[in-house]
């Protein structure tokens, strides 16, 4: 086995990684109706291109591996990742193609360069792995938020950002992550919009202070109670703050937690360094 250099591309910030993930949400509210699947913009896809390998949110299913066009990848039982041995040829790799390196360096954003690396196919091609299990796609998919092959014969199942299985997102899923361009994994809403912080609120104690018309612009990330699931972040770090009007908003190590009122689909992040005091948040609460 060959180990690849993992490689992030930079690009422009607030041009967003649009991969696998759903039209924005309602502002202010954490839980909403199942989104829609929306394809990558033009400028998002060519930054899409960049890299072979990518985080996205998939509804009901979180935050997913996916190629550089947002399409879901997939991991089989009958594969084994110690050693890194992939079980799919012929007619199996022509259902589930396997994801191949287009070179020496694994191009990635998002995911963890350290789980990243290849094995040599038996046609010479080089296959990522992520955690030790070989990516593949499913020819089914056609299109960024498409999981089709989630379950397939009890053996294939959409690869969670550290080569494990993908689970079922809880209906109550309010927090999560994803690879937004330049910034690399933020923190997003369930359906992938990028959340925010505040410079002028306080983390000791948490305190909100964008209120009325700002309240407006960047909407706070609401739940109805205590009771909310995440992905991807610490629990211990996620918590909530009681604002003026009574409502409960999401905090991670004690910073309340905002959507960005002109980003208007999953993977943008317009709002980064806006005033030079709002930034998108990494999922430990800082600074993107």
């Amino acid at each position: 086995m060959i180990r690849t250099r993992a490689a992030l591309f930079g690009a422009l910030v607030g041009v967003a990684l649009l991969g696998a993930c759903g039209q924005a949400a309602q502002p202010g509210t954490a839980v909403p109706a199942a989104p829609e699947v929306v394809a990558p913009q033009a400028g998002a896809n060519a930054l899409a291109q960049e890299s072979e390998l990518a985080t996205a949110v998939v509804p009901g299913l979180g935050t997913v591996l996916t190629d550089g066009d947002g399409l879901t990848l997939y991991r089989f039982d009958k594969d084994t990742a110690s050693p890194s041995v992939s079980n799919c040829d012929g007619e199996c790799a022509q259902k589930w193609p396997p994801a191949v390196a287009q070179g020496e360096e694994v191009k990635v954003a998002g995911v963890d360069d350290k789980l990243v690396d290849t094995i040599e196919r038996a046609d010479g091609t080089r296959q990522i792995t992520v955690n030790g299990w070989p990516m593949y796609h499913f020819a089914q998919d056609s299109a960024p938020g498409d999981a089709k092959g989630q379950g397939v014969g009890g053996t294939w199942f959409v690869a969670a950002p550290d080569g494990k299985k993908a689970q079922q997102a809880a209906t109550g899923l309010a927090l999560t992550t994803a690879s937004v361009g330049k910034l690399g994994t933020v923190l997003t809403d369930k359906d992938g919009m990028t959340l925010y912080r505040f410079d002028k609120d306080t983390a000791k104690p948490p305190t909100s202070n964008c209120d009325g018309d700002c309240a407006v612009k960047w909407p706070p990330l609401l739940v109805e109670s205590e009771n909310f699931e995440v992905q991807g972040v610490d629990k211990a770090l996620v918590g909530t703050v009681t604002r003026k009007d009574g409502t409960k908003q999401v905090t991670v190590a004690g910073w309340p937690l905002y959507l960005f009122a002109e980003d208007k689909v999953c993977g943008e992040a317009k709002g980064h360094g806006v005033g030079g005091v709002w930034f998108a948040a990494e999922p430990d609460g800082s600074k993107a």
